[in-house]
């Protein structure tokens, strides 16, 4: 097999070199590591930051990309040659799902199509029966394969909890288990042990049905919508993450200096973003994805792959979302830089002759750390929603990639179908609410702990 890196990829492996780089900063920050341990001394975080990184695993999984080697019957040479299809480790884990693709709709852990079909028999007479499902198990031993996946997940989820927790604790590995147990650690680490279990014997459960029925059910073309949703969490991580940090450097920059520096340059950012506001948003992010859309059609040898082409139209996304969303983080900032330019430690820097640039650094970005943090992970849940919303209407993501926007798209018209298929919007719906609510209560406890007005 090769390796293949997409744009998106790089990008996302970088930050998590990033995050990695930020958490050795904070261990060795102890005014940092005080404040963060006591942002996850709340359960609610710390349940809400594993259903995060549950979410980022599989974005991770996603963004390995690989090219298979040809059969050695399909080799032609000596030289090693590689199918052009693209795959990744998540495609790889679910390829019975990708492989069992069936004729048309059918319920979640059903045994046979949703609508019936016309047939006739051997006797030339005509019915209408439902067809069964081609990979489907037949056998009712539903009950039967539910307890051994369950067990499954029980056992994997409780070695790993063992294995985290003799990570941390190898000394006084037993004494930590039973405080842990009892609720008196620390850090609410049952909350979180709780919480990653469930999430462990929840996929466990649904991955080792998966191969004997369609957990979700199908879509029209057959297709499982299980691996559809876990395929999509890719695409919403991406575009959540990815354009806040694309956003984030723009409005600090901007916001800081209109506040601080004054005068046109104040005018002149002030002119910019109050431009950018009255435009409406999807009209403006439409142009600029249709005006990408024009480009990438009148080039297409630069693709090899539909895969490449939708990556790098998953990029320009994210780039335009960028461009488009530092607004309101910037107006707040440059009001909350006018406030703290007039304090007394401000003012005294500039009296002795401290350099604009050292003020910002150490006075000014610091104070504002709690309002990027909060306003950080509130525009990450708002830009998950945005790409349902505008794949939605047509001016998202690449059709032909998954992402809940395009499930919810295509399920509107079953919706109107009778009997009605709401299976497609109910898993969309289900894996985009838990990610949000997780990155909303996440960014409360934040608020909560960082901004000043609380600790008074």
């Amino acid at each position: 097999m090769k390796l293949v890196l997409l744009w998106t990829d790089v990008l996302v492996w970088a930050l998590v070199v990033v995050l990695l780089i930020w958490a050795w900063v904070i261990l060795r920050s102890p005014h940092i590591k005080k404040t963060w341990y006591t942002i996850f001394k709340s359960g609610i975080a710390m349940a809400s930051s594993v259903v995060l990184l549950f979410y980022l695993f599989f974005t991770l999984l996603d963004s390995i990309h690989l090219r298979l080697a040809l059969p050695d019957e399909a080799q032609k040479s000596q030289t090693v040659m590689y199918e052009t299809q693209m795959v990744s480790l998540l495609d790889l884990m679910f390829a019975h799902n990708i492989q069992h693709t069936e004729r048309t709709y059918s319920a979640p852990f059903a045994t046979v199509e949703y609508t019936s079909s016309i047939v006739v028999d051997k006797e030339g007479k005509t019915k209408q029966v439902y067809l069964p499902l081609k990979h489907v198990s037949s056998e009712d031993a539903f009950m039967g394969k539910s307890l051994r996946a369950l067990g499954v997940g029980i056992v994997v989820s409780i070695l790993l909890v063992l294995l985290h927790i003799w990570w941390r604790e190898k000394r006084r590995f037993v004494e930590a288990c039973r405080e842990i147990v009892k609720g008196k650690s620390t850090l609410p680490w049952r909350t979180a042990y709780v919480t990653f279990m469930l999430l462990v014997i929840t996929f466990v459960w649904l991955y080792m049905l998966s191969y004997s029925y369609h957990v979700l059910g199908t879509d029209k073309v057959g297709g499982d919508v299980l691996y559809q949703s876990f395929k999509s969490i890719r695409t919403g991580v991406l575009i959540g993450i990815l354009t806040t940090l694309i956003m984030l450097p723009v409005a600090v920059v901007l916001g800081v200096s209109a506040g601080l520096f004054g005068g046109w340059v104040d005018d002149v950012i002030q002119y910019l973003y109050t431009t950018l506001s009255s435009i409406p948003g999807v009209l403006l992010i439409a142009a600029g994805v249709l005006s990408m859309q024009v480009m990438m059609d009148n080039h297409p040898t630069w693709f090899e792959t539909t895969l490449e082409r939708s990556d790098l139209r998953l990029l320009f996304l994210i780039i335009i979302l960028g461009i488009t969303s530092w607004t309101s983080l910037c107006r707040l900032l440059r009001a909350e830089t006018l406030k703290i330019s007039q304090m007394e430690f401000v003012t005294a820097a500039k009296v002795f002759g401290v350099s604009r640039f050292t003020i910002i650094r150490r006075h000014i970005v610091p104070n504002l750390m709690h309002i990027i943090l909060i306003s950080v992970v509130l525009d990450f849940s708002g830009l998950v929603l945005a790409e349902a919303v505008l794949s939605y209407v047509g001016v998202g993501v690449d059709p032909t990639m998954h992402s809940w926007g395009n499930m919810i798209n295509q399920a509107r018209l079953e919706m109107a179908r009778e009997p009605m298929v709401w299976w497609s919007l109910f898993s969309a719906f289900v894996f985009m609410f838990i990610l949000v609510l997780a990155a909303n209560l996440f960014s409360d406890r934040i608020q909560k702990v960082l901004d000043p007005r609380n600790n008074t």
